[in-house]
């Protein structure tokens, strides 16, 4: 009966493990994206400051054809998502990042894209 219980708790050691890391991976993606979109921003001549200068930075990049309502939504999402668990303790399921991946990595790439385009 007392192995059980120790692989109870090591299956629970490991969840805490994956989830502390996926947080971590969640909030390396958010970081690349607000600074890429902040650069862009700052090249437009726009600045963003204060208690909702990220969300606002966000919605500043609706205005490229580059980002389609979707993606704005999941960007938005997953500050929304990374502000839940950094201030309430809320868990992040490890499922949305592997769901999530591919997207955020194509709004990575379509950033980087347009902040080269800009500084040539």
């Amino acid at each position: 009966m007392g192995g059980a219980k120790e692989n109870f708790l090591e299956l629970k050691k490991r969840d805490d493990k994956e989830s502390k890391a996926l947080v971590k991976s969640i909030e390396r993606v958010i970081e690349i994206i607000k600074e890429l979109f902040t650069a862009i921003a700052l090249i437009d001549g726009c600045s963003v400051r204060g208690e909702n200068a990220h969300k606002d930075l966000i919605d500043f990049m609706k205005k490229y054809r580059e980002f389609s309502e979707f993606d704005i939504e999941v960007i938005q999402d997953l500050r929304i998502r990374r502000n839940k668990s950094s201030y309430e303790g809320k868990q992040i399921e490890s499922i949305y990042l592997q769901n999530k991946r591919e997207k955020l990595s194509k709004i990575i790439e379509r950033s980087k894209k347009i902040l080269n385009e800009k500084l040539k």
